[in-house]
């Protein structure tokens, strides 16, 4: 399809139009609000590059974040959501890249309720030279001055000269869809005036809140003073003196500043609140011993950790107070943050996951607001002196090794501004080198003394993050990694092949389960491939149903460990088994799950939420390989509350204590209940991107696409929703400000921490 198709658009019944004179007015009005866009016999429209032809111009309200929503034609409900800031900014035209066969569009134009007009949709396919031009041209077009412009050019030759043209097409396509996402911030902006409490919240409302509290803690603000320019030291204090709770003590400690403002200030600030207390330091000791000098000024139940140029939101005490009222239990406690800039504009929101122990070993997710219980600080003596700029990190560190997990609490609102100015780690995690080497200093402390054999190393390509490597007794324990199959022998030979002769782990079996092969290519190849002695092949001559079919495999073998492996999964990178199995060997994990490319290199798993999209959907999906994803998560270990059976690793004793998969769901979503009830069962499920594997997906099974089969479907989503209700949509590995329906780690308009406010 050369030629440029003009889409037929089907409202749904969030999409009223509002007349038929001229360019035609529409109104979105609910949630999902959007078109079906109909061509005749377009579909399904082959993956690939594509321009497509839309204009979209706001009348009234705001129209945030409009997407294209391809169905690829799953039996998940997982979708790659395209962005389309551009066309909401005026734009006429943009470059979209479908990673498969595309068997359905529709399009959202706003998450917002706003009117505007619609001028397409339109799509004609482009070739990859084209898409390439089209890309690149944007790009320079966004970059002021000569010099930017250089860098650019400089940067795609690099990228072509060290990954071909296939790698300088990922590069391209992840740097124009961030900068179609450059608007973000103005979707920030927006989401701030809809839902921010700061920006709504009554008086009454605020007192209300205050007289409600079952208990009223006291806080004791930590801050260590050094040298800090006169706007964002006056800004930090007032940010303190606006809060909404009162019951605050704010304690100084002036490292010794030379900068003769920075008394004049604090002095200040003494005599306008008596709750602004200020010892100054004889001698400058850097920011672990200014703190522990403030720490020692203490009277509250907790401490509060503010740095001397960010700002606390006006709501963060009262959100802190609301939450030890609820949980008196919580001993640790963190916010989500966002930055702020030297104009005051808010930007770049982190909404944190529930405490995931794996994750924060990678990265200080604890980080901003952090609020400890004074006992607890006083138990560990403080801030650690050497450690500085990463003090935090360390501090935090040694806190949870004496907390139980359900002691650490988050809160999931934005209550923290990191300010982001030239010399500021917001800025830039390359600002400070020293605090990137006192990173690896607290994480591989807390490591040593958690797990002494495990070795922590810098994660290549990020600075200031970190991976754990775990061991592996020896000798290595037993692997069965079992492959169930029907014909389909091509894919199941480089499945097979791809294991054998890559994988460096030296004590595993592939188990295939063949469901009722009949081409004679398939039952020549088994016989053959037997002679490999780490190959045995059973027959499962029943209907296909997956979880039936692994649950009986797993009763045939006597590993320590059980894989769950698609057939069309072909393994690329020498150690993902002894990465996957370290984990899967630890006592407190569960299912392990790796990193998952579609052969095009674009991402097809990295982890799964539940209630994306329905039931579960996929994190990053879609995303070009080498991408971090969102604040670098998809290069750290993490929990995730569950992982694909693509390629599944699992000790046998939790398999079998969990009662293995169940037979009730045949074919969709029986990963995600097994991962639920192995995470209720009380164990973390995992997931590594170390472990690196392509997945041909669903290529034997093929699309959802008969009567019977959609039936099928539905009823497996309708047996999740009975089984887990509600509790889908509570993922704590996810944050509630974040969509379940216009795609993972996007903004959701409106939150669903909003009731909580």
């Amino acid at each position: 399809m050369r030629k440029n198709v003009q889409f037929q658009v089907l409202p749904n019944a969030s999409m009223v139009r509002v007349n038929d004179v001229g360019d035609i007015h529409w109104r979105a009005v609910g949630k999902n609000a959007g078109f079906h866009c109909m061509a005749p016999e377009l579909f399904p429209l082959r993956g690939g590059w594509y321009r497509l032809d839309l204009s979209l111009k706001r009348q009234r309200g705001k129209m945030v974040s409009p997407v294209l929503l391809p169905d690829f034609g799953s039996n998940t409900l997982e979708t790659l959501r395209i962005r389309l800031p551009s066309v909401a900014r005026g734009g006429n035209h943009c470059i979209v890249r479908f990673v498969s066969d595309v068997h359905a569009l529709r399009l959202e134009p706003s998450v917002s309720s706003c009117d505007f007009t619609m001028r397409g949709p339109g799509i004609r396919r482009v070739g990859r030279l084209q898409a390439f031009a089209d890309m690149f041209g944007a790009l320079l077009q966004r970059r002021i001055g000569l010099v930017s412009k250089m860098r650019l050019v400089a940067k795609a030759m690099l990228k072509l000269a060290s990954h071909g043209i296939a790698g300088l097409g990922g590069w391209l396509y992840t740097s124009y869809a961030e900068a179609e996402s450059e608007a973000s911030s103005t979707a920030y902006a927006d989401w701030i005036d809809l839902y921010d409490p700061a920006c709504n919240a009554t008086e009454l409302q605020v007192s209300g809140r205050i007289a409600s509290l079952v208990r009223r803690p006291f806080f004791s603000i930590v801050m260590p003073v050094y040298n800090t320019d006169e706007p964002w030291l006056r800004a930090c204090i007032d940010s303190v003196l606006a809060q909404a709770y009162p019951e605050w003590e704010l304690c100084i400690a002036d490292d010794a500043s030379p900068s003769a403002h920075v008394r004049k200030v604090l002095e200040e600030y003494i005599l306008r609140d008596p709750r602004i207390r200020v010892t100054y330091r004889s001698e400058n000791g850097h920011i672990s011993a200014a703190s522990n000098t403030a720490l020692d000024m203490a009277k509250g139940d907790y401490v509060v950790l503010l740095d001397h140029d960010d700002e606390l939101h006006p709501m963060a005490l009262l959100a802190m107070a609301e939450a030890v009222s609820v949980h008196p239990e919580w001993r640790v406690i963190y916010s989500d943050e966002d930055k702020i800039d030297a104009d005051g504009q808010r930007y770049d929101p982190y909404f944190k996951a529930d405490f995931n122990y794996d994750l924060f070993l990678g990265q200080n997710c604890i980080s901003h607001l952090g609020v400890y219980e004074t006992v607890l600080l006083r138990e560990i003596g403080g801030f650690r002196l050497g450690l500085e700029g990463s003090q935090d990190w360390d501090l935090a560190l040694r806190c949870i090794e004496r907390v139980e997990h359900g002691q650490i609490g988050h809160v999931p609102h934005v209550l923290y501004h990191w300010r982001a100015i030239p010399g500021s780690t917001a800025l830039s995690g390359d600002q400070k080198g020293y605090a990137q080497q006192a990173g690896y200093k607290a994480v591989s402390g807390h490591v040593q003394r958690v797990c002494p054999d495990a070795i922590v190393e810098s994660v290549e390509g990020q600075s200031g993050f970190y991976r754990v490597r775990y061991p592996v007794p020896s000798p290595s324990p037993k692997v069965s990694l079992i492959v169930p199959t029907r014909d389909r022998v091509d894919l199941l030979r480089m499945c097979v092949n791809s294991i054998l002769s890559i994988t460096d782990y030296d004590n595993y079996e592939i188990v295939i389960v063949d469901n009722g092969s009949v081409e004679q290519e398939t039952l020549d190849y088994f016989e053959r491939v037997v002679s490999d002695s780490r190959v045995c092949v059973l027959s499962y001559p029943k209907p296909f149903n997956y979880s039936a079919i692994n649950n009986f495999a797993v009763t045939q073998t006597d590993a320590v460990v059980v894989g769950l492996v698609n057939n069309d999964i072909e393994a690329i990178s020498p150690d993902w088994l002894r990465e996957m199995v370290s984990h899967a060997l630890r006592p407190e994990i569960g299912a392990v799950g790796a990193l998952l490319y579609y052969p095009n290199n674009t991402v097809q798993h990295a982890g799964v939420v539940t209630g994306l999209g329905g039931v579960a959907g996929h994190t990053h999906h879609g995303l070009t390989r080498g991408s971090w994803g969102y604040f670098c998560r998809m290069g750290l270990a993490q929990s995730y509350s569950c992982v694909t059976a693509a390629c599944l690793l699992i000790r046998r004793s939790v398999f079998e204590q969990i009662g293995g998969l169940d037979e009730r769901l045949q074919v969709a979503f029986n990963d995600v209940d097994f991962c639920l009830r192995v995470r209720e069962a009380g164990y973390r499920n995992l997931w590594t991107p170390f472990a690196e594997l392509y997945h041909h997906e669903s290529a034997s099974r093929g699309h959802e696409d008969t009567p019977a089969k959609q039936a099928r479907f539905q009823s497996e989503v309708d047996f999740m929703r009975s089984r887990w209700g509600d509790s889908l949509d509570h993922d704590p590995a996810y944050n509630p400000n974040l969509s379940l329906t216009t795609g993972a780690f996007q903004l959701a308009f409106p939150p669903r921490s909003a009731a909580n406010r």
